[in-house]
């Protein structure tokens, strides 16, 4: 990449958005096929959170580790071979015929992400340095990240419905080839760091071994023997000692994947904890709602998709046009507490939905709030957690707050997974029909998220400071000194 205007730097970066837009959906695609891929491969409902957590955890886990290695070897070979392996991954979820080989599957896809991503926002300000193209091609690249969860719903409803499940990972090859080879010709080679420079792979290996491991206890021993069997305590213990040892390690290495010192900024660590609470108790909407409106309303899977289209368009509206003029008149802090607000009623009347409801009166008003709640919440997060952070650690907040979605997800449906499946399999017990067993479940977990938003909302006013809104002078500045560290 160079200095030089060059036409086709705009075509390099759709190229790029084109990647990015793969990775997003594929964190979507899923949920809509879910149903399906349990019939298909015998999952239970607790286990089958497993076909969406394998992708987070190796994605929220290696995605800071992925960006520090695209410094030391380059990032666009780190671009490249992210491509290689979600294409590859792609094929083996495509072709699985077991509950293994797909989960396995997804953990690599989930590599491959992180690999892909990570470098993307660096590779674009270094194409783009004049502030006002810049500040254009961030808008684009935004879009896409936001509306690329609106695709993956619809894609996976409609490739689900007239193929079958296996189809929403094949669709992944001829896109990720195309990108790749336009990659390749279009993208210029930039010279890494050096890797004598270190990447803290010790460190990397103990929070991954740490977050697996956590999930794991979550889906396996704690909802087959409770949550307090010597198998789940035992686990529990091991994933503590294992993020002690993470702990310790980054206090001690010479380049440590995540320097200490970033925590002691309350913004950064303040907006970290709102943001892991929240998509906590949000993420399981996406998961859960799918199959309630699949296992109770009988839609099928291009219902499904459709369903919860108005979250994501309007969550992507309100994030490119609404937010940015929020913060900058009233701050991001005040911005941040209605959405959340937002999230935390629409979960609440989620947890309302009767086994008999109707769409337009029982779902499309709360995906409509959530959507605006996640729209307005999320970019004020962000400038929270940048705001707190001095110039050299800017990459690395912003790695902070990608790693916290993808972990705080990742652990939240596992939690209210589990605690839905014994919740239905309780009510079952009790005699409940299989609908009212199920929604009843359902019906638990929307209630545990919603009080995870407002534990996230007594955190953004008890630790967050207010932030100072940008000037409009001062935005593609910013955006330019944060953007430029991140991988």
């Amino acid at each position: 990449m160079t200095a030089q205007p060059d036409p086709r730097r705009w075509i390099a970066l759709y190229v790029l958005c084109v990647g990015m837009l793969m990775i997003v959906l594929d964190a979507t695609v899923v949920n809509v096929a879910l149903p399906s891929i349990q019939n298909d491969l015998g999952f239970s409902q607790s286990g089958l959170a497993w076909v969406v957590n394998a992708y987070l955890i190796a994605f929220g886990g290696l995605l800071l580790l992925a960006g520090r290695i695209g410094d030391l070897v380059g990032r666009k070979a780190m671009f490249m071979a992210g491509l290689g392996v979600f294409t590859v991954a792609s094929v083996l979820c495509g072709v699985a015929n077991s509950q293994g080989l797909l989960i396995a599957a997804r953990f690599v896809q989930g590599l491959g992400g992180a690999m892909t991503s990570a470098v993307i926002l660096g590779m674009i300000v270094t194409m783009f340095p004049e502030p006002r193209e810049q500040a254009k091609a961030i808008g684009v690249f935004s879009f896409v990240a936001s509306g690329g969860g609106s695709v993956g719903l619809l894609a996976g409803g409609v490739l689900t419905q007239s193929i079958n499940w296996h189809w929403i990972f094949f669709i992944n090859i001829p896109i990720g080839i195309v990108t790749a080879v336009l990659a390749s010709r279009l993208l210029e080679r930039d010279k890494g760091i050096g890797i004598r420079e270190g990447a803290d792979l010790p460190g990397a290996l103990l929070i991954t071994s740490c977050l697996m491991l956590t999930v794991y206890t979550i889906v396996k021993p704690a909802a087959e023997d409770g949550w307090g069997s010597g198998r789940t305590l035992g686990l529990g213990a091991a994933a503590v000692a294992l993020l002690l040892a993470f702990l310790a390690r980054e206090a001690t290495a010479r380049n440590p994947l995540v320097p200490l010192r970033i925590f002691r900024s309350r913004n950064v660590s303040g907006a970290n904890a709102v943001q892991a609470l929240s998509v906590a108790g949000m993420f399981g909407t996406f998961f859960l709602g799918a199959l309630y409106f699949q296992r109770v309303l009988g839609y099928d899977a291009l219902q499904t998709g459709l369903a919860f289209l108005p979250t994501t368009l309007v969550m992507g509206t309100c994030s490119l046009r609404l937010s940015e003029r929020l913060i900058m008149r009233f701050g991001a802090r005040t911005a941040l507490l209605p959405g959340l607000g937002l999230i935390a009623l629409s979960l609440l009347l989620f947890a309302r939905a009767p086994v008999d409801g109707t769409y337009l009166v029982d779902v499309f008003p709360l995906m409509v709030l959530l959507g605006a709640g996640a729209g307005t919440a999320f970019p004020a997060l962000m400038t929270l957690s940048m705001s707190g952070a001095t110039p050299r650690d800017a990459g690395l907040a912003s790695g902070l707050v990608n790693t916290t979605v993808q972990v705080g997800g990742a652990v939240g449906l596992a939690v209210l997974a589990t605690l839905s499946a014994t919740r239905s399999a309780t009510l079952s017990g009790r005699g409940a029909s299989v609908a009212s067993s199920l929604t009843g479940g359902y019906h638990l977990a929307f209630l545990i998220g919603a009080a995870l938003v407002g534990t996230a909302i007594v955190v953004a006013v008890t630790v967050l400071r207010p932030a100072p809104a940008p000037t409009a002078d001062e935005a593609p500045a910013a955006a330019e000194g944060v953007y430029s560290e991140v991988a």
